[in-house]
């Protein structure tokens, strides 16, 4: 199948605002290549899924009249996804299809910058005047200086040499890697002594064929590993600083902590500070920089403690012109993210809350009183804002991102992309419901219904046990572990915000940690107990399902779950936990959630975490499982998943191993996808139908 025929497209002349003339642009008319079977069947499933278009960040031009935006389609036949850079304008009406292929698009005036084929490029809106900026291997992220003068780009850099051919030139063919500390890999790759590092370099006439390494011979990394995300690389508006996140560790003290900084380097000096630690400790993360319009303030993201890696995500901002920094949200319970100025007094940002996620806003001093300005049962995953305008990347648990215009705290939709998918095909209804839990609490927990859901009827019901373990269970769309995928196969799914999670205040995020088998495992089941006693939900036909610290969960309710489950189903889950804390790379992660090392035995934290490990109760299993794992997860790795498999097959208890080679932690590629979502339901239906 190829790209252009998953929409149809029609030409005609467009006048778009602000791009100084008319060009012929592609005006798109989105339809989601259904094939009349998938039209009459309605039923939303993994092919339709991977049909949609998936719509990415987005942009508001300088003058606010126009948003580019991105869509990614993957075509399942060749196992990839092609993504384009669209245009509408930004108060809403036709979307015209700028360029193909293009990713990453960054206004600077009048031109949108973009990333394609490794290099960088710019284009005038009218699809006009298209140039090539960059002529340099390797490039793996960038930004413009709103001056238009100069850029940055990211790279792999060799710095160590860990390899053995590295080291001994007369074994150029060897495959060793030589290490004399931690951490060897991470996420997914190897140490290679490799690190991404910043370059900065002029814009004049003709391509940038090289730049400054700012980092020169630094073994580590920025943007930080393993997301490397470019977000956290920002340049002032006078494109004479630029602003970044390092975490200046190596080897064991990199494993064991989070304390990343916020740099600032001076292209004129070509000088670098450390801006957190000129005012003291602060030991936890610093990243995701952002300058005010003056260029006097930088607005970022601050955790506490090291090592604590879903601590409070805080909002601090540093002024340059006396060092000093404050806490804008010490009085607001909740993490901020994706922030914007306005002016340089105001402070806008997405926060979540009671599993939902919001746009707030505060004065940017100490201690600012917070108001929320967007309500609703919705995912407001990023923004971006030019005056009054505010254009959103906007999903729910039943509908796919699109973007919607933010107007006086009312969310308008913008972009259809999918539209033709929820014309034809029906989505389970999700509902709300408050549980009381075992120690007399309340959990908001979501209920997703199967399409054209009868209360007559008895379903089968899951309990979904969400990963983290600190991630919110609020309004998300996924692509990996969908709900809509669950309630088409005809189950009830139960989705508990038990403790451990964001959006409910520090206290409850933090009560899970060091207590992995405590109140969160009797969250799950007053949830999934509650859900059972209605008489559509069959109790006798339940299941658990989950992935991560989702699929420790699973693991740990198959040797205590007393006869509730009937199928379960565990991804890339935790299943020995003294095996777990040698296997995996970040031992902050595993320091804080498990309370230290096994072999600590004065740490009576630790020692209850590893005494109620699951593999200490699989003696008990009697359900029949299926174990999903990536060859490459470094994170939990592929060895957990076969001590579960190994004792569970010993045992005589049906089971099943589904290890994708090319995959880490999560799955990415369509056909593995499409495999996943097979034995998932195969299985389900298998033991629950």
């Amino acid at each position: 199948m190829k790209l252009r025929n998953i929409f149809t497209i029609a030409a005609t002349t467009l006048l778009l605002a602000g791009c100084g003339g008319s060009a012929t642009l592609e005006v798109m008319n989105f339809t989601n290549n259904l094939t009349p079977e998938e039209i009459a069947e309605g039923k939303f499933t993994p092919e339709v899924m991977w049909k949609m278009g998936r719509v990415g960040n987005q942009k508001l031009s300088p003058d606010g009249k126009l948003v580019a935006f991105t869509i990614t389609y993957y075509n399942m036949a060749d196992n990839k996804g092609t993504t384009g850079i669209y245009l509408m304008p930004a108060e809403g009406g036709e979307v015209v299809r700028l360029l193909e292929k293009g990713s990453a698009p960054q206004w600077v005036g009048n031109r949108l910058y973009y990333m394609a084929d490794g290099q960088v490029w710019s284009i005038l809106s009218d699809g006009s005047d298209k140039q090539q900026l960059t002529d340099i291997e390797g490039i793996e992220s960038y930004g413009i200086a709103p001056s238009g003068d100069i850029m940055f780009f990211t790279k792999r850099v060799h710095v160590v040499d860990i390899k053995g051919s590295d080291i001994y030139a007369e074994a150029d063919k060897s495959k060793a890697r030589i290490y004399d500390d931690l951490m060897v890999r991470h996420w997914d790759y190897w140490d290679e002594g490799n690190y991404s590092h910043i370059f900065v370099a002029p814009i004049a006439e003709g391509l940038v064929k090289e730049g400054k390494d700012i980092m020169e011979g630094e073994p580590w990394d920025a943007p930080l590993a393993p997301y490397f995300d470019s977000e956290e690389i920002a340049w002032n508006n006078a494109g004479t600083a630029l602003a970044y996140t390092c975490k200046h560790l190596t080897g064991a003290e990199y494993a064991v902590s989070t304390d990343s900084d916020i740099f600032i380097y001076d292209v004129a000096t070509a000088t670098t500070r450390n801006i957190c630690k000129e005012v003291g400790q602060m030991p936890g993360y610093d990243k995701y920089p952002v300058w005010s319009p003056d260029d006097t303030l930088i607005a970022f993201r601050s955790m506490r403690r090291a090592g604590n890696e879903s601590d409070k995500d805080r909002l601090f901002v540093w002024n340059s012109k006396d060092g000093s920094m404050i806490d804008v949200t010490s009085g607001f319970d909740y993490n901020a993210s994706n922030v914007v100025w306005e002016g340089n007094n105001t402070l806008y940002f997405v926060s979540p809350i009671t599993a939902t996620h919001q746009i707030c806003r505060a004065e940017a001093v100490a201690g600012a009183k917070v108001e929320i300005l967007t309500s609703g049962d919705h995912d407001i995953n990023t923004f971006t804002k030019v005056g009054d305008r505010i254009v959103a990347h906007m999903n729910t648990i039943m509908k796919a991102p699109e973007l919607y215009a933010v107007e006086n705290g009312e969310l308008r939709q913008m972009t259809f992309v999918n539209q033709q998918i929820y014309d034809n095909i029906p989505m389970g209804k999700c509902t709300k419901r408050w549980v009381r839990t075992t120690d007399g609490k309340q959990m908001l927990v979501w209920v997703i219904l199967p399409p054209n859901f009868d209360e007559n009827e008895k379903y089968p019901t899951l309990l979904y046990c969400q990963g983290g373990p600190q991630s919110v269970v609020s309004q998300f769309w996924s692509y990996r572990w969908n709900f809509q995928l669950m309630a088409s196969e005809g189950y009830v799914v139960v989705a508990p915000n038990r403790r451990g999670l964001p959006s409910f205040g520090q206290e409850w995020l933090d009560q899970i940690s060091g207590d992995y088998s405590g109140q969160n495992i009797r969250d799950y089941l007053a949830a999934i107990d509650d859900v059972a006693k209605e008489p559509w939900s069959d109790e006798n036909r339940l299941g658990a399902v989950g992935a991560s610290y989702g699929g420790y969960s699973v693991y740990y309710l198959a040797g205590h779950h007393e006869g509730r489950f009937k199928a379960l189903i565990s991804h890339c889950g935790i299943f020995n936990f003294e095996s777990m804390y040698g296997h995996t790379e970040e031992m902050w992660f595993v320091n804080n959630d498990y309370g230290g090392a096994y072999w600590d035995k004065s740490n009576r934290t630790a020692q209850r975490s590893y005494a109620n490990s699951p593999h200490k109760a699989v003696a008990k299993w009697d359900t029949p499982i299926l174990i999903f794992t990536g060859e490459l997860d470094f994170r939990i790795p592929f060895t957990q998943s076969l001590e579960a498999f190994t004792a569970a097959k010993l045992q005589g208890i049906p089971a099943k191993l589904v290890a994708f080679e090319n995959e880490a932690h999560q799955v990415f590629q369509p056909q593995n996808s499409l495999v996943w979502n097979r034995e998932f339901f195969g299985w389900l239906n298998k033991y629950l139908k």
